[in-house]
């Protein structure tokens, strides 16, 4: 039996499950190998506004029902199951519920998965925000009353730093002692206090 023969035997219910099934999986499979391949990309916002105020913005993925990979997973899942269902002999009504249910769960289960996946990303930008509180040590002499800068180093974000850093404490902080940050002066000076 050849493929024209075999297209005209199938039912009319039949030929719509095919057609779809067969467009949907292979847009799908296209989609998914250029996810793979990094041809999917976020949309990073940033503009400057004449105040000199920069704003950088990133909208993010957020969890996204209706989107193009979750259309092609639903369409791919309700073809497939379709048409195992009039496989099966199941009616018309029986086949569209448990496709359609089917599609969905698939819609579901794929918009939860970028959105989980989406939460991963990080920037990657250190934040000197986050060396609040934390211990360090003195690198160079830390003199009292502000008087100067010292050095010390901490981990931030999960990084070895080494900034500038002054102390409001009435001596000296040796090198080698132990260090809290309380303030954020700049980004390249510390506000620190002795352990």
């Amino acid at each position: 039996m050849d493929i024209g023969t075999w297209w005209n035997e199938l039912a009319s219910v039949e030929k719509i499950y095919w057609a779809i099934s067969i467009l949907s999986s292979f847009f799908f499979v296209i989609q998914l190998a250029l996810t793979f391949l990094g041809a999917d990309a976020e949309v990073d916002i940033e503009m400057e506004i004449s105040t000199d105020l920069e704003v950088d913005g990133d909208t993010g993925m957020g969890f996204q029902f209706f989107s193009l990979k979750n259309l092609l997973g639903f369409f791919t899942l309700f073809g497939w199951t379709g048409l195992g269902c009039l496989d099966m002999g199941l009616g018309l009504f029986p086949t569209l519920a448990i496709s359609s249910a089917s599609g969905l769960v698939a819609m579901s289960i794929m918009a939860t998965i970028f959105y989980f996946m989406s939460r991963l990303t990080d920037s990657g930008t250190l934040n000197m925000k986050n060396a609040l509180g934390k211990t360090g040590t003195v690198y160079l002499v830390i003199p009292a009353k502000r008087a100067a800068a010292g050095k010390i180093n901490l981990e931030v974000q999960g990084r070895n730093i080494e900034v500038n850093a002054i102390t409001d404490d009435e001596s000296d902080i040796p090198t080698g002692s132990v260090i809290s940050v309380l303030e954020i002066v700049n980004n390249s000076l510390f506000l620190v206090k002795r352990q």
